[in-house]
């Protein structure tokens, strides 16, 4: 059985930490911020990035550079390795089809090698939730095309739960409208929103208050779990700038399901560009979407 490389995009938010210790590639997506390029090996503190948002600046962002998606494929190729590259959502970016163009040029340079490309329809740890997923279908020695077949399973079962702490970054990037932002900054009504079965960012519903929209979130992991067989041995949690909040979820699944493992992380620059800071992310398996 030959062996294979997982490779991902930044858009996972996976922690350096958790980068080095699975010795996982990534291709960088890019934020300008402030007129600077940030990406790949320049990177700003999360913290500084959020400062910078708070203090009014807004960054725009680029998708995956296709030649760096080569660079990354081809070194695996290269090595002998067959290559399992899991992409940002098609519904967020266009970073999936970079990477799917380039996987199809690649299979002919090489044929005896398998390359495959899939669509996570996934964003932040929710995708990075898939990548550690598929990791472990590795390491029990799944094949590349088998742990392909169980990342596919997983896809339309990977639930993302989120909410946010300001409507004006949802609606500076097309998500809610401007009275809707206007009106629910004056009332505290924070949205609970998920990403869909296409990939998009949707809202599933609003409640007044951040603590109850941190709530809100486990009420939503109860009723996506509760009749489902999988059983999540952790969850994973994104946040904005906000780790008080994200241990404070962690708690509630804790007390909840009794799930004692979490990984905590940022929000990556490209995905919190678009949610701001505050924004608080969960992350699990449950019967649907």
């Amino acid at each position: 059985m030959n062996s294979f490389a997982v490779i991902t995009d930044s858009a996972s938010d996976l922690p350096k930490e958790y980068l080095e210790s699975h010795d996982l590639k990534v291709a960088p997506l890019y934020y300008i911020i402030d007129n600077k390029t940030y990406g790949g090996e320049t990177e700003l503190d999360p913290k500084e990035f959020y400062s910078m948002m708070r203090s009014g600046k807004m960054p725009t962002t680029q998708a995956v550079n296709p030649e760096t998606a080569r660079e990354l494929m081809k070194a695996e190729l290269d090595a002998g390795r067959d290559v399992l590259y899991l992409a940002f959502s098609s519904g967020l970016s266009s970073s999936c089809q970079s990477a799917a163009l380039v996987g199809n040029e690649l299979k002919e340079e090489y044929p005896d090698r398998k390359i495959v490309v899939i669509d996570t329809l996934c964003a932040s740890l929710g995708q990075g939730l898939l990548v550690h997923k598929a990791l472990e279908m590795r390491e029990k020695g799944m094949s590349v095309d088998e742990t392909a077949e169980g990342v596919r399973e997983l896809v339309p079962h990977l639930c993302h739960q989120f909410t946010v702490n300001d409507l004006f970054h949802l609606h500076r990037g097309g998500r809610v409208s401007k009275a809707t932002a206007i009106l629910g900054t004056m009332v505290n009504v924070k949205p609970v929103m998920h990403v869909d079965d296409e990939g998009h960012l949707v809202p599933v519903g609003t409640v007044r208050g951040r603590k109850r929209s941190l709530n809100a979130l486990v009420d939503n992991m109860e009723k996506k779990t509760k009749n489902y067989a999988y059983k999540n041995d952790c969850v994973f949690i994104s946040h904005g700038d906000c780790l008080e909040d994200a241990q404070y979820v962690a708690e509630q699944i804790k007390s909840r399901f009794g799930i004692d493992k979490a990984l905590i992380g940022y929000v990556s620059p490209t995905i919190g560009a678009h949610s701001g800071p505050g924004t608080l992310a969960l992350f699990f398996v449950g019967e649907s979407r």
